[in-house]
């Protein structure tokens, strides 16, 4: 990979960053793109994040056990992990540890399809987690690491290693990387529209008006190709 694409790829981490999950979401919709991860959950409404992703799956633990990772110091900083435990909500596969070196390191956050444990420690970090819930229980002898940076689920949503997730108060979307420019400067015309249907509002145009003049139910309709 270039200097070049590298450049190019934080600017679009960049361009995600300044761009909301619902402007995303619309976005997503009009391209025809599934991208919204279903019931993946802040674990505290203040959290932010947008990078790239890294990716593990796991399975049911055999017979003997595999792990549940020592991965997280191969982690480039910057990056989002991304961990599809299948949506299991019985057992955890990541902690307190886990998140303590993450912050530490410079990751954006962590996406999981299942759940998490000691919530305390990213809360009072400041760390963004991101999953269907937490609890207590371990995965230890109940899961174990598949593959890493492969295609994986998360709510629905598939995500590949390099795609750009963003996570804000309203859950977390996934821009395939195929289509990230496309996607990013629609979700920015769409910003635009809606802020200029905000300010003829506060104006003292009706709504509906406004609506109509800067085309707001074309918005987010899908695109004929």
């Amino acid at each position: 990979m270039t200097t070049q694409d590298n450049n190019v790829e934080d600017i679009n981490v960049g361009r995600a960053a300044k761009l909301d999950t619902a402007t995303l979401s619309d976005a997503l919709d009009k391209l025809g793109i599934i991208g919204q991860c279903y019931k993946i959950k802040p674990r505290d409404t203040d959290f932010r994040m947008a990078g790239r992703a890294w990716t593990l799956k796991y399975g049911p633990a055999g017979k003997p056990c595999g792990t549940v990772g020592d991965y997280i110091d191969d982690v480039a900083p910057g990056s989002v992990i991304v961990l599809d435990n299948n949506g299991r909500e019985d057992c955890t596969v990541w902690g307190d540890i886990l998140t303590e070196i993450a912050h530490r390191r410079g990751i954006a956050g962590t996406v999981i399809n299942g759940i998490n444990r000691d919530t305390h420690l990213c809360l009072s970090l400041g760390y963004p987690i991101f999953s269907k819930d937490s609890w207590m229980r371990t995965g230890k002898d109940r899961v174990q690491v598949e593959a890493t940076g492969i295609p994986v689920n998360i709510g629905e949503a598939r995500v590949t290693p390099g795609d750009i997730l963003k996570g804000d108060t309203d859950g977390v979307v996934v821009i395939p990387k195929e289509h990230e420019d496309e996607v990013l400067r629609v979700a920015e015309e769409i910003e635009a529209a809606e802020n200029q249907i905000r300010a003829a509002a506060r104006s003292g145009m009706r709504l509906d008006e406004a609506r109509q003049q800067f085309k707001y139910h074309q918005l987010q309709t899908r695109s004929e190709k």
